[in-house]
């Protein structure tokens, strides 16, 4: 189709933006079906389980548990604080080795510059345990 003065009009052209949006059209379908699909065997599993169970008012199923007795103390109770160092220190030397891997894998490509910044990395790190350590974060007394 033309019109007086105006350029060849195609009836599929389909601006930059919709192009490039329609990139995204095979990720929509893989998270609708996977959710979907989720869904689908959360009820199944849930109807199944509630359909063919022995015994469908227990008690001892509905009690609380706790190695296999009852509870004996309440569990709002405070826990001690090395939990969370010892948690915290898990974390940092966790991370660590997160940092480690790619760094020597890339080693040979960031030469010494890399080797200098990751003894810096390790340095601070040691400086970080020998603290905990000599503030007694890990003694468990």
């Amino acid at each position: 189709m033309t019109g007086a003065g105006r350029e060849a009009i195609c009836l599929f052209y389909a601006p930059r933006h919709t192009r490039m949006l329609t990139n995204y059209l095979p990720i929509l379908i893989f998270l609708i079906i996977a959710t979907g699909l989720a869904a689908l065997l959360l009820l199944l599993g849930s109807g199944f389980g509630r359909y063919f169970s022995r015994f469908h008012d227990d008690r001892a199923k509905r009690a609380p548990y706790e190695c296999g007795f009852d509870a004996f103390e309440d569990s709002r109770m405070k826990f001690d604080v090395r939990y969370y160092l010892v948690a915290i220190l898990f974390i940092v030397f966790d991370l660590e080795i997160a940092f480690l891997f790619p760094w020597a894998v890339a080693l040979g490509k960031i030469g010494l510059a890399g080797l200098v910044a990751m003894a810096i990395f390790l340095a601070i790190l040691v400086v970080g345990f020998i603290y905990e350590w000599k503030k007694g974060a890990l003694e468990w007394d």
